[in-house]
């Protein structure tokens, strides 16, 4: 049996086929080749068409068929989408404006407001979170500025559920993506009704829910036709990008963590408690293996500058001819620990967690025109983004984190020898390395959803490590020094 992932990412599409059997991928495909564009029509603002996802989808789809893969031979579909964005439609399934996606940052004074009039014990004993900037407070920012848009909402959605839509005709959600919108109510196990009737919103607004791992809705007829899949086929699987990297990695249970350096980068810690961090810098979600009786629940750590940052550097190098990756990563190696004093804030990609949802802006420090090269700007960017997580990481840790062994994908920004040691030797934790992928992910979620794998011991059984990087005690001291130095340069906090 075959089993379809999809991962509907801000930079592209990935999808993945694996044989049920044995757990192998026998495609794997992404669209497009290059970046997709955000919009920004206001400082702050960042949006995407979800028709965009949806051709994406079926692009992608076409590549997987030129692979020889049979489509019809597809039993189930898992989804991971981009978190936090909103997809508003109207009664007969019409996008109604462009998406509202992760790194906007509009909606932050409306989640500030509801906080406070809320106050600090309902939100965090209640929904874990301040409202900040997630998709609850970005349909508020639309309630008040786009009132004749709001008027005619009929279901306010997530990424992953538009798509789910595209597929079955129907609309749905899941308590995890619930959550990571800040419309869920911990101590209930409900959608957060106190917070909708604060801005007088209809809890008919939102979709109906199903399970995260289990059969959710089916492939229509007129999907069915347009995709060469089988009508009827499930849709078995649905998480954020990030609950689903963790899932990925076959990080399920509490102690265990995750990371990913994508677009954002993220350290991702499972939980067995409902903790909440008083100063917002890092957020807790239901974790995609929640059940009823065995609570499980992710605290996220996120820094929105990665790979966008690593992008940004590679296009403002790249005046003379392409400049490729692995060359700004060789260009890295030949540069000490440190970058000789160059300090990269990498904090230029919309308003960040850590720092209170605060936008802070991207900043270099102390280049020195005698002294710096490419090398040391590409090292200092590395070295930026891994200082950057651990700021959060250490929030993690006094929530009770473990941190001993981190489990990443080898790709995106550890594909970089000095990013993966620098991240190591910063957070002290052994780096565990895998050959698997969010739309990997999607599809062992969606056979074990449907019933194909027995329980998830089973769906991972072939995953194993890549290899192991270990942080190196001789070099802890000069990363320590280089972290430091790169804390006390940080921007001063209002």
């Amino acid at each position: 049996m075959l089993f379809l992932g999809l991962d509907i990412g801000s930079s592209s599409t990935k999808l993945s086929v694996i044989e049920g059997a044995t757990g192998r991928t026998l495609a794997a495909v992404s669209h497009p080749e290059a970046e997709l564009a955000i919009d920004s029509p206001e400082a702050g603002f960042a949006e995407q068409d979800p028709a965009t996802w949806w051709h994406c989808v079926q692009e992608g789809l076409k590549k997987i068929s030129a692979q020889g893969v049979d489509l019809k031979q597809v039993e189930a579909i898992g989804i991971s989408y981009q978190m936090h964005g909103l997809v508003l439609v109207d009664a007969q399934q019409q996008v109604l404006r462009p998406a509202i996606i992760w790194c906007d940052s509009r909606a932050v004074p409306y989640g500030e407001a509801a906080f406070e009039a809320l106050g600090a014990d309902y939100c965090f004993d209640r929904l874990l979170n301040s409202p900040g900037n997630f998709t609850a407070a970005k349909l508020r920012w639309v309630q008040e500025n786009r009132p004749e848009v709001f008027a005619k909402v009929h279901k306010a959605m997530l990424p992953g559920d538009y798509i789910a839509m595209k597929l079955s005709g129907e609309i749905n959600t899941t308590a995890t993506g619930l959550s990571e919108g800040t419309f869920w109510d911990y101590q209930k196990r409900a959608p957060a009704a106190e917070l909708l009737q604060h801005w007088g919103m209809d809890a008919d607004l939102l979709p109906d829910i199903v399970p995260t791992i289990g059969e959710q809705c089916q492939v229509s007829d007129a999907a069915a036709a347009e995709l060469g899949l089988t009508a009827g086929v499930k849709i078995s699987y649905r998480g954020g990008d990030q609950p689903n990297n963790a899932f990925s990695l076959n990080v399920l249970e509490a102690g265990e963590v995750a990371a990913t350096a994508g677009t954002s980068g993220v350290i991702y810690g499972v939980t067995d408690k409902n903790v909440a961090d008083h100063q917002s810098r890092v957020n807790t979600f239901v974790h995609v293996t929640d059940t009823e009786h065995n609570r499980r629940n992710g605290v996220l750590v996120c820094v929105n500058g990665t790979g966008r940052l690593y992008s940004w550097l590679r296009q403002m190098l790249a005046t003379g001819g392409e400049v490729s990756y692995p060359t700004l990563n060789n260009l890295a190696a030949d540069v000490p620990v440190g970058s000789d004093g160059l300090i990269f804030h990498p904090f230029g990609n919309g308003a960040e967690r850590i720092f209170q949802n605060r936008n802070m802006g991207a900043h270099i420090r102390n280049l020195d025109f005698n002294r710096h090269g490419l090398g040391h700007m590409v090292r200092a960017a590395q070295e930026g983004i891994v200082f950057a997580l651990n700021q959060g990481f250490d929030v993690l840790k006094s929530l009770g984190g473990s941190c001993e062994v981190i489990k990443v994908a080898k790709g995106n920004m550890f594909l970089s020898d000095v990013f993966a040691q620098t991240f190591a030797n910063t957070t002290q934790a052994a780096v565990e390395l895998y050959d698997t992928d969010g739309a990997a992910g999607a599809a062992r979620g969606a056979a074990l959803g449907c019933g194909f794998y027995s329980s998830p011991k089973e769906a991972f059984a072939g995953l194993q490590p890549l290899g192991v990087i270990e942080p190196n005690a001789a070099a802890a001291e000069q990363y320590q020094q280089a972290y430091h130095a790169w804390q006390k340069m940080l921007p001063a906090l209002d």
